[in-house]
């Protein structure tokens, strides 16, 4: 095979910038789709119209894609199934049509279409519905922090690093009830709680962001969802600690054990309002979303703003 054969293969090839806007449709397409259930009472209506939104416009995406973390028990987007054109950059996916909850009777903020990709066998094998502790921040923090210290220490850390007081700190945290000792363990610390209704991957993603009003994400969530968070933030300069029990032991997972190699983009489209994203709006003949897309090498970040015709039927 000659050099410009394999090249032209992409067997060595990662996912590039070039496919990051690619993805982005994708997002967008399944937010739509999602934020027309939004409030209707038809709880799961949204994440199937997203999955199968989701499902229909990877299949023009120029990549050689394989879905590593995917939809749970539906027919499409599941661990193994192909993605893409079948041509160009071989990868990897994870994705989520609709993290977060859609409230039956109201608009839960924090929902998300997102889409991490990376090179094949990049991505951790998180299992299936596992959950798993948590612990996120943004950039110059993650050398500060251990998931394994007193909540009070990291927060005390984080303080000194951004050079504010303690008091000023403010941490996302998903609201389960499971979470209620945190809460506490936080504010005895003397730092602020941020309750995030719906899924956890915005506030986990927003730690990195220099608007944000969250400074930490803490608490436990979907181990699947923490791949795609730390996608997200190994672009943006973050960082990303897990805890998972394996084997009856405790496992600390760091940012790099979650997301590998050196060519990774993530991209997520709000389906309701996040401290990340606004959601899907509409208007009078027209849909407007707003989404995110970021990407490591070059490293860079994009708030795609996106209005479209919408037509009654």
């Amino acid at each position: 095979m000659s050099v410009q054969e394999w090249a032209a293969t992409g067997a060595a090839r990662g996912p590039d910038q070039s496919l990051a806007l690619e993805l982005v449709r994708v997002t967008e397409a399944a937010a739509i789709a999602a934020g027309r259930w939004v409030g209707r009472g038809e709880r799961g209506s949204g994440r199937i119209a997203a999955t199968h939104a989701m499902h229909e416009h990877l299949r023009s995406v120029p990549m050689r894609g394989t879905v590593a973390i995917g939809e749970e028990g539906t027919p499409i987007l599941f661990r193994g199934e192909d993605a893409g054109l079948g041509e160009g950059p071989v990868c990897d996916l994870a994705l989520t049509a609709g993290d977060g909850a859609l409230a039956p009777l109201g608009d839960v903020p924090n929902s998300l279409a997102a889409i991490a990709v990376a090179e094949r066998g990049a991505l951790y094998d998180a299992p299936p519905g596992a959950l798993v502790e948590k612990l996120a921040v943004g950039p110059g923090c993650g050398a500060v922090v251990d998931i394994t210290r007193p909540i009070a220490e990291n927060l005390w850390s984080i303080a000194a690093v951004k050079d504010i007081r303690v008091s000023d700190v403010v941490v996302g945290v998903l609201n389960r009830p499971r979470h209620r000792e945190l809460v506490h363990a936080i504010r005895d610390a003397g730092a602020r709680v941020h309750l995030l209704e719906g899924g956890d991957l915005a506030g986990a993603i927003a730690v990195a962001r220099p608007a944000s009003t969250i400074d930490v994400l803490l608490g436990s969530g979907g181990a699947a969802e923490a791949v795609i968070a730390a996608a997200a933030l190994s672009c943006l300069g973050g960082a990303l600690q897990v805890r998972v029990r394996l084997d009856g032991t405790d496992k600390t997972l760091h940012t790099g054990d979650l997301v590998r190699g050196e060519d990774i983009l993530f991209c997520a489209t709000g389906v309701t309002g996040s401290e990340l994203l606004r959601g899907v709006r509409h208007h009078a003949g027209r849909i407007t979303t707003q989404s995110i897309v970021v990407s490591s090498r070059p490293g860079t970040v994009r708030i795609v703003e996106s209005e479209r015709e919408q037509r009654l039927t």
